[in-house]
């Protein structure tokens, strides 16, 4: 029986209700009252920011089972889907900066105690890429924040995937000739076998350059934020008990240290 063209469209999954749509513009709940024009651009921002940081929690799981079945291809196609996303990180930075210190003064105090310092998504991410702090388990707000924290820091990171990769495909750290028993992953050590790599192996040298875009691209994410903050509140200290922008620039560190430190050797 066909569809009589009068009585619409048949039951069934619409843009609206595959994407959740109202209940999505329903979550940008203003503080202020009356509300502050810009509230709602910093409500949003942040908001994406932690769709963002989801979507990069699931492409960093990805390549770690990826690298686990010493897919090296299909690893580094998605290491670069996260970097492209991490470009899309700073450039949302350039929409945050349109607002002027007044306009994020009229509404900072709403905040509270409230800091991007407390997102556990961004804590994962770190733990994900490597950069574990048993210390951000304990300041976790929620007991489902620790818990998901305490997974990623007992979980192999994507560097642990990386270095278990390349030891199955002839490149141990500590080993220097096949049959040598691999010694402990010293810096030093993870360097000499990245520098036989680099000279012996073209596809994994690529696979290891794909790790270098993704490191690079998170710390010009890190200094893009710390300029931010300084553009918008100074030397001030943040919301939620950081030091605010002296903080942040301690972060900017790489996730993969003997990747740039191994280029002096070359």
């Amino acid at each position: 029986m066909s569809e009589d063209a009068t009585s619409g469209p048949r039951p069934g999954k619409t843009y609206g209700t595959y994407l959740r749509v109202d209940e999505l513009l329903d979550l940008q709940t203003l503080s202020s009252d009356p509300p502050e024009h810009d509230e709602l651009l910093f409500i949003t921002i942040h908001q994406v920011y932690e769709l963002w940081f989801k979507q990069i929690l699931w492409e960093l799981d990805r390549a770690v089972v990826l690298l686990g079945q010493d897919e090296r291809a299909r690893a580094s196609h998605t290491l670069g889907r996260v970097r492209t996303i991490v470009k899309v990180l700073v450039s949302q930075l350039d929409v945050l900066e349109t607002m002027t210190p007044l306009e994020f003064a009229s509404f900072r105090a709403h905040l509270e105690s409230g800091s991007g310092f407390q997102s556990a998504q961004f804590r994962e991410v770190e733990f994900a890429l490597g950069l574990k702090d048993p210390a951000a388990v304990r300041r976790a707000e929620h007991e489902a924040a620790r818990e998901r924290l305490r997974r990623r820091l007992e979980a192999p990171s994507l560097w642990d995937a990386l270095l278990a990769h390349l030891a199955r495909t002839g490149h141990p750290v500590g080993s220097t000739a096949p049959g040598d028993v691999p010694g402990p992953a010293t810096q030093d050590a993870v360097e000499d076998m990245l520098l036989r790599l680099y000279r012996e192996d073209p596809g994994a040298a690529l696979l290891c350059e794909a790790f270098t875009d993704l490191d690079e691209g998170v710390q010009e994410w890190r200094y893009r934020h710390v300029k931010m903050v300084e553009r918008t509140i100074g030397a001030k200290p943040g919301t939620g008990g950081s030091a605010g922008a002296a903080y942040l620039r301690t972060t900017i560190r790489p996730a993969f240290p003997a990747l740039w430190t191994v280029r002096s050797r070359f």
